[in-house]
């Protein structure tokens, strides 16, 4: 792949996600803090799914699998 090629993609994706929030008006100070602030919002929900995703489908396989008869093996 190109280096520049590449580069030019992120520019074009930093501009779109700018022009679609509007944060190319806010002055440094404020483009940093609403960066910050989103880039923690997007952690915490990327972590909490991560987290909490799993045993939710875990739980629901578990109750459907119950509901149409279907037993799990056992382990002994």
């Amino acid at each position: 792949m190109d280096v520049k090629r590449v580069k030019d993609y992120l520019y074009w994706l930093y501009y779109q996600y700018s022009l679609i929030t509007c944060s190319y008006v806010l002055e440094p100070w404020e483009q940093s803090m609403f960066h910050t602030i989103t880039v923690t919002v997007l952690a915490m929900v990327v972590y909490t799914a991560y987290v909490f995703v799993p045993i939710h489908v875990r739980l629901a396989l578990q109750f459907f699998s119950q509901i149409f008869g279907l037993q799990p093996d056992s382990t002994v």
